[in-house]
Order: C-alpha cells, then structure tokens, then sequence
C-alpha cells in the first residue's frame, strides 16, 4: 500500500468528524478528516475521507476498523482510489461538452 489516504464508508449519519479522528488516531497519526455534506439538507452523506501520515498506520487503520460496528452499522475502510473523471451536467442533464444530433428535438432556427 502506498497511499495513506482512505475511504470509510457505510457511516452511521450521527457519527462526527471529531469522533472519526479520535478512532482513526488509535491507530497512527490522522493529517486530515472530511465529511462530505449533502448540499441540499446540510447532513453528512454517509461515507468520509481520513489521511493517515503514514501508510503503515493506513493500513493499522483499515486492519483494526474495517467491519468495526459503529451504531447500527458497520465501517468499510479501504485506501481512497482516484476519483474517477466524470461528466459535468448541465440542468437539462446533457454534457454541454458534447454536441450532436438532437433526434430532430429542440429548437429549430
């Protein structure tokens, strides 16, 4: 393993970025915590991004957490993976990017 940063998913919703750090830093050093936030309604979504300094302590992290019970549910730990490229959408929910042939829809000039 030679990426520090991981992916923990499968959150329960009530626990805190503090709490996160605190059961992260058992295992080794914690350089950053993020919990993404739903735009619309303000609550976490679910899942966060925890980098360790050091991948030994990654990978401590990931031993003695993934599946450890957290409220109702269980944690997934896991290295982060790029996030993949993904299109951008406009509201009509077509890539503005791609230009093409509208079946004979839209406006006629």
């Amino acid at each position: 393993m030679s990426n520090s940063k991981l992916f923990v998913g499968n959150m329960a919703h009530s626990l805190t970025q503090d709490e996160l750090e605190r059961m992260f830093a058992a295992h080794g050093t914690v350089i950053d915590v993020k919990v993404p936030v739903d735009r619309e309604n303000g609550r976490p979504r679910g899942f966060a991004f925890v980098t360790m300094a050091t991948p030994e302590a990654a990978q401590a992290a990931i031993q003695a957490l993934n599946g450890h019970a957290v409220g109702d549910k269980k944690l997934t730990v896991s290295e982060a993976r790029p996030r993949e490229e993904r299109p951008s959408f406009n509201r009509s929910g077509r890539d503005p990017r791609q230009r093409g042939d509208s079946g004979g829809r839209g406006r006629r000039y």
